[in-house]
This record gives structure tokens, C-alpha cells and sequence, in this order.
């Protein structure tokens, strides 16, 4: 099998000019959908602010035949350490035939500019790299996106965790994100109140999305929350549960609005319409803070986006207010074009730093940053926290990934000031009680949150296992 490689086309040096300072617009207070978007900034929400949420331990009580209303996660514990950068050649998945089996369209190495003699990896040969030196991930993931079938299973957060950047939150209603991971991914109720955690079919596995349509038959149903897969409890409730109480106009996302095959399993997204967003404070529960390194990735749609902002996925504030630049960390994808924006009509990937979103290291257009049209899309994401920050992203079904941009944070965001809360759907400064309410859409997949600055050759190994799982197959 012939090495792909990684294409690199936003790299720019670290003494890349610092921007302007964005001055960010305030939200804007109990507009629903169909109202002029939030664009961040100081926030113009009253009433009070949000705390730390408590998570139950153990089962739900609607785990099985569903129980009445009470929205508890699941914790536990899971280890932490490591040291950031492993090479390709370390990372299972990333070259050779895991026992799991399922092959991948193979992962790429990212190119630097110039010309590379290729290389050798575990999983063939190499050759030349068409956009120069770069680092090889060929082979086979080791996917196996249905649980069955003996072997070892690989998924995104081991990739990572061999790496040295372990998984501190991981979120999906579609799959299994680590390879023995056999529980929770969501809950679902209906309107008589009754909930129902939907489980992965086994360990490592997708999720069983005929159990969820057994329980919806008749009724209607919304996802209540998104359960961590971490083990640290950071279990992703809708913002105006009563776990995280939030403004009058925020709601569940409707369960069964979009459904999908992974790996020939019917399975249903997190499907974002306006006024839904979710959230947890995460700051005591291993989320990276302040200048801390973090990485993070999400698989979302080209197809379902609005110019509204902000649908993010990622680090936010803890108080659900806009508190200055640096204070997010965030992937987003949308059409947004009050601050940077790339090529074509969008939507973008996009890095949500709070006062602004960017495609680059200001506020202005970056040509090296596609619009995104493909069904299913991997963005990803990483930010050293003082100097560094990189953008990336691929079609989720083939291909390799493309680096947007690596280079200098924007001047005056640097050193970052995460606070350790995790928004999906939202931006950070909404929703929560007196205040406005989200006026974005998109759809999740999934996603996770890593402590540390991953390598190349990880996310490249993350691409080829999502590749691996069959999205739309």
C-alpha cells in the first residue's frame, strides 16, 4: 500500500503579525431562530450565573425499560499521563493491521513544503510526498465499528492515550470512542417523561439505535444528555435541564430528527437546531486550564450549518459569560463572517477563542481554509496555550487530514485563559438562566478533549480510524 501524506497548505512561521483586537458584539438576549446572531463578546444575559453541576454516579434511572425524569450520569476514574509527541511508528492503528481487523483508507503524514524522499512505516512502503517532507501513517486502523468479531478493538481516545495526550472528555451518540468502552452514550426521553439510556451494542462498538427507536415508536423523544466516556464524569447535560438550568427559550435536541448507518449500524447525531446547546462545568474534572496544552477533534456535517454563531464544541467559560479573549477554546463549524473566514461561501473550520473566531492568526480571510461540503466532516484542533495554535480537517469518510493553519495565536489571546467548562452547540457566553438562547445548528458525531498538544501523527492515526468506522456506510 502506497503512503498517503498528510497535505499541509496554512502553515505560516510563529512571528506571523499579531492581529487587532476583535471587539466583540453582545448576545443577544431571548432571540430564538431566525434572529440576528450571537457574535459574542459581553454577554447580555442576566440572572444567575452558572456554578459547578453536579453529576450522579451510576446507572440513570431510565437505563433499560426507562425510569421517571431523573437525569443522572455516570463517573468513574480514568488515568492520565504520558508524555505529548509519540511518532507515527508508536501510535496503534497508525501503520500495520490491528488483531481488530477493518481497514482504513490509511492515515496521512502532513507536509511541510519542499521535497521528501517518503519513507518507510509499519503498514508499507513509501514514496514520494506530493506536498513534501512528511510524516507516514499508511495501514490499517483497526476499527471494528460494530463491537463484534473478536480481537483487539482500537478507537480515537487509545490513539490518543498512546500518543501521550490522554482523552479528558469524549462525547458520542454514534460509537464507542475507546476501544473497551461498553456503556452509556446518550439519553433519550419521551413526552410522558420516561428515559432510556441508549448503551453501545458491545465494548467498543457503535450504538444501538434500534433500542432507541423501540422506545420512541409513538412518541416523541429528546436527547437529554450526551454521557463523557472519559470516566471523569463529564457528562454533557442540554442547557434548561435540571442539571444545568438554562434561559426559558433553550431545549433537547428532538432525538430522531436525522439518522445514519456507521459501519452498516443504524445510528442517530447529536442534531443541533436553535436553541439547543449542552453543556458541564469540567474545571475540576481534568480539562486543561489557563495556558495549559489541549487538543480536541469533532466530526460534524458540511451539509446541516447556519451563519449564526457560534456551533462549538470544546473548553468554554465556567460562568457562561464572554470573560475576554483566550478565555474559549473551541472548535467551530459555520458560515460565520463577522471575524475570520476562509475560502468560498463557507462553512468553516474554525477555532472559537472567545471575542472571535479564526481561521489564522488575525481576524482576516485565510484561502488555505476550504469551505466544507462533504456529509461527514473530521475537524481538528490543537493550541500549545501560549504561542501555538493549528487547525485541520478531512472529509470523515476518505482522505487524509489537511493542516489549515499552524502558526502564532492571534495577538493579544496568547497566553490563553481557558476556564474548563465544555459547550456543544453553543457558544460560551449562552443560555444560561435570564439570558438568551443559542441561534446556531449543526450536527455531532463525535468528539473528544485531550490534555497535552498532540502530535501529527495521532491525529492523522484519529483520521484513519474515523475513516475506518464507516460514516454514511
Amino acid at each position: 500500500m502506497a503512503i498517503a501524506t498528510r497535505q499541509v497548505v496554512g502553515v505560516v512561521a510563529l512571528s506571523a503579525a499579531a492581529c487587532t483586537t476583535i471587539i466583540g458584539l453582545p448576545d443577544l438576549p431571548g432571540v430564538s431562530s431566525g434572529g440576528a446572531p450571537d457574535l459574542g463578546g459581553s454577554s447580555g444575559m442576566a440572572g444567575a450565573s452558572g456554578g459547578n453541576v453536579g453529576v450522579g454516579a451510576g446507572d440513570s434511572a431510565g437505563a433499560g425499560e426507562g425510569g421517571v425524569l431523573p437525569e443522572m450520569g455516570g463517573s468513574g476514574t480514568s488515568s492520565v499521563g504520558g508524555a505529548a509527541g509519540a511518532s507515527c511508528s508508536s501510535v496503534p492503528g497508525c501503520g500495520g493491521t490491528s488483531a481488530g481487523g477493518g481497514t482504513s483508507a490509511g492515515g496521512g503524514g502532513r507536509s511541510a513544503g519542499g521535497t521528501s524522499a517518503g519513507g518507510t512505516s509499519a503498514g508499507g512502503t513509501g514514496g514520494t510526498s506530493a506536498g513534501g517532507g512528511g510524516r507516514s501513517a499508511g495501514g490499517t486502523s483497526g476499527t471494528n465499528a460494530g463491537g463484534g468479531g473478536g480481537g483487539t478493538i482500537t478507537a480515537p481516545c487509545d490513539l490518543y492515550k498512546t500518543g501521550g495526550t490522554p482523552c479528558v472528555a469524549a462525547h458520542s451518540t454514534v460509537r464507542a470512542l475507546f476501544g473497551a468502552y461498553a456503556g452509556k452514550l446518550y439519553q433519550v426521553r419521551n413526552t410522558d417523561g420516561m428515559t432510556k439510556d441508549i448503551l453501545t451494542v458491545a465494548a467498543g462498538g457503535v450504538a444501538d439505535g434500534p433500542s432507541q427507536d423501540a422506545f420512541c415508536t409513538g412518541t416523541t423523544c429528546v436527547i437529554t444528555v450526551v454521557y463523557d466516556q472519559s470516566g471523569k464524569g463529564n457528562d454533557l447535560w442540554y442547557q434548561g435541564s435540571t442539571m444545568v438550568p438554562g434561559s426559558a427559550s433553550s431545549t433537547p435536541s428532538k432525538a430522531t430528527t436525522e439518522s445514519l448507518t456507521v459501519g452498516g449500524h443504524k445510528v442517530y447525531p447529536l442534531y443541533i437546531s436553535p436553541n439547543n446547546s449542552y453543556w458541564v462545568d469540567a474545571s475540576k474534572s481534568g480539562i486543561p486550564l489557563g495556558q495549559d496544552p489541549e487538543g480536541m477533534y469533532m466530526v460534524t456535517s458540511g451539509t446541516h450549518y447556519n451563519g449564526a454563531c457560534c456551533f462549538d464544541y470544546g473548553n468554554s467559560e465556567t460562568d457562561r459569560t464572554a470573560d475576554g479573549a483566550g478565555a474559549m477554546d473551541a472548535l467551530n463549524l459555520s458560515s460565520v463572517t463577522a471575524w475570520g473566514t476562509g475560502a468560498g461561501s463557507g462553512p468553516w473550520v474554525m477555532a472559537d477563542l472567545e471575542y472571535g473566531l479564526f481561521t489564522q492568526s488575525n481576524s482576516l480571510k485565510n484561502p488555505s481554509a476550504p469551505s466544507q461540503t462533504a456529509s461527514f466532516i473530521t475537524a481538528v484542533m490543537k493550541n500549545n496555550g501560549t504561542t501555538e495554535y493549528a487547525l485541520g480537517g478531512s472529509d470523515a469518510t476518505s482522505g487524509n487530514l489537511a493542516t489549515y493553519y499552524k502558526g502564532a495565536l492571534p495577538g493579544g489571546w496568547s497566553p490563553m485563559k481557558k476556564q474548563g467548562a465544555i459547550v456543544l452547540g453553543s457558544s460560551g457566553d449562552c443560555c444560561k438562566p435570564g439570558g438568551g438562547a443559542n441561534l446556531s445548528q449543526g450536527t455531532f458525531y463525535e468528539g473528544c478533549i485531550v490534555s497535552g498538544y498532540p502530535s501529527d501523527a495521532t491525529e492523522d492515526a484519529i483520521q484513519a480510524n474515523i475513516v475506518a468506522a464507516g460514516y454514511g456506510k
